[in-house]
């Protein structure tokens, strides 16, 4: 049983993730053949640490009490920090998006601007930004060149980050404004009413170009393409339980979170997301 105030654990916690930090940095520092072995033994000690750690998740995940808590664990920071550094659990495209652009504030703000996540659309992410950010000086565009690169490296899925005007206006505009030809034309699909969507099965949806799946999981949407992130077989067949949140591939049994996408057999699995909206009781997505 752990012990301890809350506050205690935290700075226990940040002290030990601060030790790796430095360890890792002077491992780095090192050169030729020791930073070589010193890199080779950190990577040999993290994938047995892995190996073990992925053993312990699958046999939680097996037993409905594992899973319980399995879950429970991963609440915890320090826990959560751990599968994470492995590979072990991975958060949503857009969580991640978002850390990164609060890891880039703080720098932004010290030169007299800011920048602010509008939407991450498939390999795209949209900001605005703010202040000193905002203009064709060369500080601006330096600032603008340091938001791209920080979320190109830290997320590598994003390819390209792209500015939105500061100008006021909707980030969303209600497709019954723009009228259902301007909708269709900006790349939205109309899809099935709302209520035809089952909890309790995914929802096939097909178009010239591509199948897309909808689910439902606590009357939350979600669109993917209606590929597995295994081997691109189609997901509508899938066993949907709206209970535990998750999609189960028909085919190989890979298993994702239906709310983000994110795969619990295989982290480095993603499905692909399709931005998702709902109007006047009918369902449209907007394909990447």
């Amino acid at each position: 049983m752990t012990t301890g105030t809350p506050t205690l654990i935290n700075e226990q916690f940040e002290t030990l993730a601060e030790r790796v930090d430095q360890a890792v940095n002077e491992v780095r520092k090192l050169e030729g053949e020791a930073q070589t072995k010193a890199l080779d033994l950190m990577r040999a000690v993290e994938d047995f640490h892995k190996f073990g750690l992925t053993k312990i998740v699958q046999k939680l995940k097996s037993d409905p009490r594992g899973k319980e808590l399995l879950f429970e664990l991963v609440d915890d920071p320090s826990v959560y920090a751990l599968f994470a550094m492995h590979g072990i659990v991975r958060a949503d495209l857009g969580t991640r998006v978002s850390r990164v652009i609060d890891m880039v504030r703080p720098y932004m703000q010290s030169h007299g601007g800011d920048v602010e996540l509008v939407e991450v659309n498939s390999e795209t992410v949209y900001v605005k930004l703010h202040g000193a950010c905002n203009g064709c000086s060369m500080s601006a565009v330096t600032l603008r060149n340091g938001v791209e690169e920080a979320l190109k490296e830290h997320v590598p899925e994003i390819k390209q980050v792209e500015v939105v005007p500061t100008e006021p206006s909707p980030a969303l505009i209600p497709l019954d404004a723009i009228g259902i030809e301007s909708a269709q034309e900006a790349g939205w699909i109309k899809g099935p009413p709302v209520d035809e969507i089952s909890p309790s099965r995914p929802y096939r949806l097909d178009t010239p170009d591509l199948s897309i799946v909808i689910v439902k999981v606590e009357n939350q949407l979600a669109a993917y393409r209606n590929e597995c992130a295994h081997q691109g077989l189609p997901l509508d067949g899938g066993i949907l339980d709206p209970e535990a949140g998750t999609l189960t591939c028909p085919w190989h049994g890979f298993c994702f979170d239906a709310r983000s996408g994110e795969c619990f057999t295989a982290p480095q699995a993603q499905l692909e997301p399709f931005p998702l909206r709902v109007e006047d009781d009918y369902v449209w997505v907007r394909p990447g």
